[in-house]
């Protein structure tokens, strides 16, 4: 039998068939990312809980992975990277299942941060086995393969969710990745096994993960329990924020002076990298909470169907496509601090656009920012993860490039559960104001002149004070939203000028 232990020695039919299955792999999770948002309705209509319990369905998924994405080394380097591969995919096709059998928001829940323990570590490893497979000269072109499928990934996915939603049942957005899952598992057992990586027995920071668990996990809670609880005013909130506190502070001592921790904090010590994740983890938390409330307000606010609602969504695809390779050769030649700020600073204005939003806003008046936000997406993505990577030694750069995608994944899960919280109690402030100044008995009397009844008359006043306080409400999101892009647009210009490329991977 060929050797094929050595990266580089796949040839022709099957190293193609092995390269299908890591980016047909990765392309799964990614969609998972955002196939739900525009089905948030479905599901909290099927399972009645309100929209806020909704989205936990969301930042679940989300937390889970960031947690697992730091593990994924150990795991590789303990277990091997192709065996850890397969397993992850049998289990994420397994709780993809489940959470399309779950007949109750506490078994979705539990089922889709199944969905990310195991989905976490699938999109670094079909980048590293992308990577093995092709010899040196081609592993560009098969990065921009993976690169492609993580992009068309959130495009595609709120079209499906919606479309899905609406024809079938939400129960089908995670049914679909049966086959896929069942496909990539089999592919990689039958096309990958002769190219497992070696195993060694590695230590693990218990400690530290245990830490890391905590501090999440209680972080998370009390963003997506503090409105049920009144905040503050509920002893489990002051519980949670005060755990989440404490281990913060415990965890990262701990790291700190662990010799092999689980998240190697003291990346944090090069200046670029540090401010390049900061503004990053800004800029995410608006950007991926932007993408889970728009839809949410389209379908209970504006009549529109999951469906549309997912092609208003992804009309931001078309820019982000079109861009993405521009941008990665501008990075080459232009300043990378200047092009973040310009891209941070057109998505703050964009978000500045929709500030402005109004119930009786037609489809390409919805549509306009998100075309504009397309385009804008690859100019902070591209070089803000440059110029983090680049401020790292080469021997740190996959320790740097792990934390900066948990921090991102975090920020965006901590995003989304921030706007449907801001959302909602704006919501009850806004129509607390309206209410107050709206004068209900000339208004319900005029309705009744006109053929309502007394109680129908009501009806109408509420039906319409409810839509302007849920609109004048995302309207106070998408202005916060908008400054903290533009906060972050600023803040990348106390990074150091970066010298050398990513590649390159100098400390500066």
């Amino acid at each position: 039998m060929k050797d094929l232990t050595l990266p580089g020695q796949l040839k022709g039919t099957t190293l193609i068939l092995a390269a299908f299955v890591l980016a047909l792999a990765n392309f799964m999770v990614v969609l998972d990312m955002t196939i739900a948002n525009v089905s948030v309705p479905h599901i909290t209509g099927s399972l009645a809980v309100s929209s806020s319990q909704g989205t936990w369905v969301i930042t679940s998924y989300a937390v889970a992975e960031a947690i697992c994405v730091p593990l994924t080394g150990w795991l590789a380097g303990r277990f091997g990277a192709v065996r850890i591969f397969i397993v992850s995919l049998i289990g994420f096709t397994t709780f993809s299942i489940l959470c399309g059998l779950s007949n109750s928001l506490a078994m979705l829940v539990i089922c889709r941060i199944g969905q990310g323990i195991f989905g976490g570590p699938i999109m670094p490893l079909s980048q590293t086995l992308l990577m093995r497979i092709f010899p040196p000269e081609k592993q560009s072109q098969a990065m921009g393969m993976w690169a492609m499928t993580t992009v068309v990934g959130p495009i595609l996915g709120p079209i499906l969710g919606g479309s899905i939603s609406d024809n079938w049942s939400w129960h089908w957005i995670f049914f679909i990745n049966i086959p896929v899952g069942v496909l990539c598992a089999f592919g990689a057992y039958k096309l990958l096994r002769g190219i497992e990586t070696p195993t060694a027995k590695i230590k693990i920071d218990a400690v530290g993960l245990a830490l890391l668990v905590i501090w999440i996990g209680a972080l998370q809670l009390m963003l997506d329990l503090g409105h049920e609880y009144d905040w503050f005013n509920s002893g489990i909130i002051i519980g949670l924020a005060i755990t989440t506190v404490l281990g913060f502070i415990v965890f990262m001592i701990w790291e700190l002076t662990d010799q092999h921790p689980v998240v190697n904090v003291r990346i944090f010590r090069y200046r670029g990298f540090s401010i390049a994740t900061l503004s990053l983890a800004f800029a995410f938390a608006a950007f991926f909470g932007s993408i889970v409330l728009i839809p949410q307000w389209l379908q209970f606010n504006m009549g529109y169907t999951a469906t549309w609602a997912g092609y208003l969504t992804a009309t931001m695809g078309f820019g982000s496509l079109t861009m993405s390779p521009i941008v990665a050769k501008m990075a080459t030649k232009y300043d990378q601090r200047a092009l973040a700020c310009f891209g941070l600073i057109v998505l703050g204005l964009v978000t500045l656009m929709r500030a402005f939003w109004s119930n009786q806003a037609d489809f390409m008046a919805l549509a306009l920012p998100q075309i504009i936000q397309g385009f804008a997406v690859p100019f902070f993505f591209i070089p803000l993860s440059n110029l983090a990577l680049g401020a790292v030694r080469q021997d740190e750069m996959a320790s740097a490039a792990g934390l900066m995608n948990f921090v991102r994944t975090m920020a965006g899960a901590i995003g989304a559960s921030a706007a449907v919280t801001l959302w909602d109690d704006f919501a009850k402030s806004s129509r607390s104001d309206m209410v107050g100044t709206l004068n209900t008995q000339v208004t319900q009397q005029s309705l009744m002149q006109h053929g309502f009844s007394s109680e129908t008359a009501l009806g109408v006043i509420s039906s319409l004070v409810d839509k302007e306080a849920l609109t004048l409400s995302v309207n106070h999101v998408f202005f916060i939203f908008a400054m903290i892009f533009i906060f972050a647009g600023l803040i990348i210009w106390l990074c150091p000028k970066p010298k050398n490329s990513v590649g390159m991977g100098q400390a500066h």
